[in-house]
């Protein structure tokens, strides 16, 4: 490990008080000792998506702290995460590994155990360590309000989604876009095709085509490309960006879209990091479950606009009934729920009951919330989602 210089009780009660009053803004002080953190991404960066907004929040924090040196690997599979960390560690010095998939875990800690003197956070999995955190960016939150949108925009009442492997992250994804949608349009449907592929542009763009001709007029979707958002803009019909803002490749079809922000987290952890707060020795607690709240997630067409101007109009035109503020346009009560679900004490969840999966079992009973664990192994669907779902419990 780097060697860290700031062991006074002096230096413990600054460093205490920064984390107190937050990050932001911190003037972080210069030292001598480089803090080198290396990132392992299972897609291409390029790819506009997921892997893309990990590295926008590498960039991010290789930016704003001097003392950190920054690399990554792209398009690496869970078979070769451990020869990967193999050069990280043993060629490149790193102090902490950050990998980023699902799949990459079980070989994170297993490298872990190798390297018990270097830092490990595994994003998306449960397993942790003494030396291994977990960290997540949740996106349901926003998957919601896109839901609202999509339920006031749709004209057929069915629309659609484009899943890209049926892990509980998708289905938490699917769901909350389908509780939005039935708030306010209690007649619409959606409809999922999977494509058990992470990055698929030329199957998405068959799954989009192919849901089109069913009459389907609006998307979101799980995958690392803007081809569903393209696919859809080319045959008139709307749809919602995933993980980066995609607005420059559908400027008329794309509506907003959910956005990771990577970046806040990496910030966080890094930081705690340099300073001592947290070690090889302490992180088999240390779990990351960060939304709109905690600055980890956004709604957002582009940077400065959530929503796309050209639907603005359309939101402001759709009217409903809500229970706690009466009447109200769709577009405030995006903005009002937004509003509700970023605040420090946070007011308003989709996953609220009562709450029924399609083969009518109760989920949530009146009023309650779910838990992180419920949110982080949901299998069941709701109802309104048609087609396949692998793993739906039978009971």
């Amino acid at each position: 490990m780097f060697e860290k210089k700031w062991y006074s009780i002096l230096t413990f009660l600054v460093i205490a008080g920064f984390l107190a009053f937050g990050l932001s803004g911190v003037a972080v002080a210069q030292e001598d000792d480089t803090l080198r953190a290396g990132f392992i991404y299972v897609g291409p960066v390029g790819d506009y998506g997921y892997s893309k907004s990990h590295d926008v929040g590498r960039e991010h924090v290789e930016e704003i702290y001097p003392w950190l040196e920054t690399f990554y690997t792209e398009n690496v599979p869970p078979s070769d995460v451990e020869s990967t960390i193999d050069q990280f560690v043993n060629n490149r010095d790193a102090d902490v590994v950050f990998t980023t998939s699902f799949g990459h875990m079980d070989p994170t800690i297993s490298a872990a155990e190798r390297y018990p003197d270097t830092i490990f956070f595994h994003c998306s999995g449960y397993k942790r360590a003494k030396n291994v955190g977990t960290y997540f960016s949740g996106l349901y939150q926003t998957y919601y309000l896109s839901g609202l949108m999509a339920g006031a925009l749709t004209e057929t009442d069915k629309l659609g989604y484009v899943g890209a492997v049926p892990t509980p992250e998708v289905k938490r994804h699917i769901n909350a876009f389908a509780i939005g949608i039935h708030e306010v349009n209690p007649d619409a449907t959606l409809h999922v095709r999977w494509l058990n592929a992470w990055v698929d542009p030329s199957g998405a763009k068959e799954a989009t085509q192919a849901l089109i001709e069913e009459g389907v007029d609006g998307f979101a979707y799980t995958e690392d490309s803007p081809s569903v958002l393209q696919t859809a803009e080319e045959n008139g019909a709307f749809s919602f960006a995933h993980y980066n803002p995609m607005y420059r490749f559908a400027e008329e079809g794309a509506v907003s879209g959910q956005v990771s922000k990577w970046g806040a987290i990496y910030q966080d952890i890094l930081y705690k990091v340099y300073y001592g707060v947290y070690t090889n020795e302490n992180l088999n607690n240390v779990d990351y479950w960060w939304l709109l709240k905690e600055g980890a997630a956004a709604l957002q067409a582009k940077p400065g606009m959530k929503i796309n101007p050209e639907y603005e109009e359309a939101l402001k035109s759709a009217t409903m009934e809500t229970d706690y503020f009466g009447e109200m346009n769709v577009y405030d009560l995006v903005m009002k729920r937004l509003e509700q679900m970023k605040a420090d004490r946070v007011t308003f969840d989709p996953y609220v009951g009562p709450m029924e999966d399609r083969k009518g079992i109760q989920r949530l009973k009146e009023g309650e919330w779910a838990t992180h664990d419920e949110l982080w192994q949901i299998q069941w669907a709701h109802p309104i989602v048609k087609g396949p779902w692998p793993g739906e419990p039978k009971e």
